[in-house]
């Protein structure tokens, strides 16, 4: 007869694991060697490795089989060798239900033989809203789907004068036991999909469903300083459950308009100022616009283009941020067009006076020079 291993080293955790790193351990190998999962020749090598696991958990889960194991080895959890006491699989069938799960995608709900409850699904809305809607914030109102009992049969889908009678599958459970290898799963009823009733003659009007599909107005708040993406939720506003099962919910995401002015990074707000030649030159005073109004800037005299300015707190303040982010003014030095001939002249000969100073009025020219000979030499 072959020697049992240990149960520590069948699931690959020390003496001292926890529960949750047993259960996880198990799921993990379970999971891997689950008989639905293995065919072919390496079908039976991963069902004894499935059962060997199963084994190793069942003992392990529960506290007094632990202990005992702990204590005298295999021969303290020998069932020839112990005397009387009851049961306690509690934490083994816990962890066999959620592996049931995840292998067969069944969603829990309802009680042990009951109707199978499930949650209604999720629904989006895409909003689009301002740059300054986003920044103030601001309430509006969406029209959604909602779903309200039929008129007709009083959401029993059934035709006036008739009524659902108990499914003759599984007996009104909603549920069937179906075998899967050398056990059973649990299924939701294919002839009755987990209502166990069956509706011979549906309603005229909801098809059976017991309800109908029409709209209605929902106030949405939206929150001072949501950005492009973010999503607000709306609980209990998504698609009716099933069963009796809680309705699903409405995520409402935000879509952030194209500014004519401002562009958005964070809290981060930026625009391209375009000024005069002669501004750029001389330096002044601009104004520039903000969410807010417009504010002043000093342009030094000589500002080259792309130069940028930064107004602390002119930003947009975040919904998690405490205080606003900054404006970013990038200088565009515009060059004048459609000169007249008297502006032509004029032009011509600041040229020529600013060649005479040489260097000192282009200071850019120099590195650009160096630049070029480095780059051919």
């Amino acid at each position: 007869m072959a020697t049992k291993r240990d149960y520590y080293e069948v699931l690959g955790v020390p003496k001292n694991a926890s529960e949750d790193e047993l259960k996880k351990a198990y799921r993990k190998l379970a999971m891997k060697y689950h008989p639905d999962r293995n065919q072919g020749d390496a079908a039976k090598a991963a069902e004894e490795k499935f059962k060997e696991a199963k084994e190793a958990y069942e003992m392990l889960s529960d506290g007094d089989k632990r202990a005992a194991y702990d204590q005298h080895g295999h021969a303290g959890v020998d069932p020839n060798m112990r005397g009387p006491g009851g049961e306690a699989y509690g934490g083994f069938a816990d962890a066999f239900g959620d592996i049931f799960g995840d292998i067969f995608g069944q969603q829990r709900g309802g009680g042990r033989g009951g109707r199978q409850v499930y949650r209604g699904s999720d629904l989006s809305y895409a909003m689009e809203v301002t740059l300054e809607e986003a920044a103030a914030g601001k309430e509006a109102q969406i029209r959604i789907p909602s779903w309200d009992s039929c008129d007709t049969c009083h959401g029993s889908g059934a035709k006036p004068g008739t009524k659902p009678i108990t499914c003759t599958t599984c007996n009104g459970q909603g549920s069937v036991q179906m075998r899967q290898g050398f056990f059973s799963v649990q299924q939701t009823c294919p002839q009755c999909r987990g209502t166990g009733k069956i509706i011979p003659e549906p309603c005229p009007t909801c098809h059976g469903q017991g309800k109908v599909k029409n709209n209605k107005t929902l106030e949405v708040k939206i929150p001072a300083g949501i950005d492009d993406g973010m999503r607000i939720r709306s609980t209990g506003n998504g698609e009716p459950g099933t069963n009796g099962g809680p309705p699903g919910d409405l995520y409402i995401e935000i879509r952030l308009k194209k500014h004519a002015v401002f562009e958005r990074d964070g809290d981060d707000l930026h625009c391209v100022v375009p000024i005069a030649v002669t501004t750029a030159a001389l330096g002044g005073e601009i104004e520039v616009p903000t969410l807010g109004g417009s504010a002043a800037i000093d342009i030094p005299e000589g500002t080259q283009a792309g130069k940028q300015f930064r107004l602390r707190g002119k930003g947009i303040k975040g919904v998690r941020s405490s205080y606003p982010g900054d404006l970013y003014c990038h200088i565009a030095v515009e060059t004048p067009v459609k000169l007249t001939e008297h502006q032509r002249k004029l032009m011509k000969e600041l040229d020529e006076s600013l060649k005479k100073g040489g260097a000192k009025h282009h200071p850019s020219d120099a590195s650009w020079a160096d630049r070029l000979k480095n780059l051919f030499s």
